[in-house]
């Protein structure tokens, strides 16, 4: 199995299919085989193969798969390490939704060619069979396959949570007469409140009553995935180390640092921000200014971070743990029975919630013993949040989850179905204003987490949005 694994390659590719700027990544395990197949024919038959696949998806490099396949053989133990389970972290720690495997048995001069697709929520394959054929003709056996599988077919890319562990870039530095300028606003009125929502290439926008938005300048091209607010400043964090600051959630200033990992998550709790993300990197900042790097091993990467109940608490892509710390500055793991990857997470009514894949939904009221509550869903959880005695829960699932006590859920689509070409899907939800607010290719709100509703004026994007949060 770990054979397998090491053989695991990725190839950067690109796609007309899904748009140039949303194309979905995957991984190409290499052929595999059995009976008489030479090894000539099987890389034969992976370029063809890699070059089909180019036209619908992107691959990450080798080096970045092989640092993650490393942490997964670390973090697992070797009966752990069945192939599914494997592979199912390595996408998970790279968030990458896509594995293509191809399989060829050969008996003679018949063959017979299996092409397996998996995403983080399903499996489909497709098989065919060849007598008497060449090397060539295979080729195009696998071009059937591939458009059997993929064809013209519309593979949403993943909007939640992680992009992959960041290429060594130098972070962007906005300047001026060779300093951090804070624009600073006149009249600054937070005490009506602010919704403001981040998301894919530095898109944000911002509204006061969260059923009309408009759009802020961008000032980087790197996706945000959360935005928090505190001392009269908003912090937003993303790709490659980016932290903005804004005075208003509509005028920014991108933060110089020397960090290049992915930024997941920002909080602000006692006067002070918080912030965590890939590889187990934290910041803290009394200012949003100045960082400070905080230290905890192992490097687990963390995609959402609360504070209750005089704990911070940490949830990520180690399955088996989450992070802890009474002040912010010294952070432990607490070891827990969870073997999916968590993204969301929450506090309210003396409760912890997280969520995740799989329809995944465990609770805490001491951050020690966790217990697993029944969704009734298979499909990836992204956020949750609790406001007005009710608990949402949104994912990708067409329907938003509800609880007024974090055990019993319901489902509800009311409001939610746009028109048959516009699922719902919800990368991120909070509440503020009495009303809860949904963010992802749309905006969606509701006064009871039961009945929705969408913003139907233009918001001057289509790109996704990731994190919303309500400052008041």
């Amino acid at each position: 199995m770990k054979q397998l694994l090491i053989i695991l390659s990725f190839f950067l590719l690109s796609s007309p299919l899904f748009g140039q700027s949303q194309r979905p990544e995957t991984i190409i395990i290499p052929v595999s085989s059995l009976g008489d197949v030479s090894e000539v024919r099987k890389q034969i038959l992976q370029n063809t193969l890699e070059d089909e696949l180019k036209t619908h998806f992107r691959l990450v490099p080798q080096q970045r798969f092989e640092e993650v396949q490393e942490k997964v053989f670390e973090e697992l133990e070797y009966q752990e390490c069945t192939e599914d389970q494997c592979i199912m972290m390595i996408q998970e720690m790279l968030q990458v939704e896509n594995v293509f495997h191809l399989q060829v048995i050969g008996e003679g001069s018949d063959t017979q060619l299996s092409l397996g697709w998996r995403t983080l929520d399903e499996k489909k394959k497709e098989t065919d069979i060849c007598l008497k054929c060449g090397t060539f003709q295979l080729n195009d056996k696998v071009r059937g396959l591939v458009e059997k599988l993929v064809g013209g077919k519309k593979v949403e890319p993943e909007p939640v949570v992680v992009q992959d562990i960041p290429k060594q870039v130098e972070p962007k530095v906005v300047k001026t007469n060779e300093s951090i300028k804070i624009i600073q606003t006149e009249n600054v009125n937070l005490k009506s409140g602010k919704f403001v929502a981040v998301g894919e290439y530095g898109t944000i926008l911002s509204s006061k009553e969260g059923t009309s938005w408009s759009m802020s300048e961008p000032i980087t091209d790197n996706n945000l995935w959360n935005v928090a607010y505190g001392n009269n400043k908003f912090i937003a964090v993303g790709d490659s180390g980016t932290i903005l600051i804004s005075t208003d959630g509509e005028n920014w200033n991108e933060i110089s640092t020397n960090e290049t990992k992915h930024l997941l998550d920002v909080i602000f709790i006692d006067n002070k921000f918080i912030i965590v993300g890939t590889d187990g990197i934290i910041l803290t900042s009394n200012d949003g200014g100045k960082w400070q790097k905080r230290r905890v091993e192992p490097k687990h990467g963390h995609t959402d971070i609360v504070y209750g109940n005089g704990k911070f608490i940490g949830v990520g892509f180690h399955t088996r743990t989450v992070l802890v710390s009474s002040d912010g500055i010294k952070w432990s793991y607490n070891k827990i029975k969870n073997m999916n990857v968590l993204r969301g997470l929450t506090f309210g009514n003396n409760l912890f919630i997280a969520v995740g894949d799989r329809g995944t939904i465990i609770t805490s009221r001491d951050t020690l013993s966790w217990h697993k509550q029944l969704s009734g869903i298979n499909k990836k959880l992204n956020s949750v949040t609790y406001g007005n005695g009710v608990f949402v829960i949104v994912g990708r699932h067409t329907h938003v989850l509800y609880s007024t006590d974090g055990v019993k859920w319901k489902q509800t689509n009311d409001g939610l179905v746009r028109s048959e070409t516009s699922p719902f899907a919800g990368n991120g939800v909070t509440y503020g204003n009495q009303i809860f607010v949904v963010v992802s290719g749309n905006i969606y709100f509701s006064k009871d987490g039961i009945k929705w509703n969408y913003v139907e004026e233009d918001t001057g994007t289509d790109d996704q949005l990731y994190g919303v949060i309500y400052a008041q």
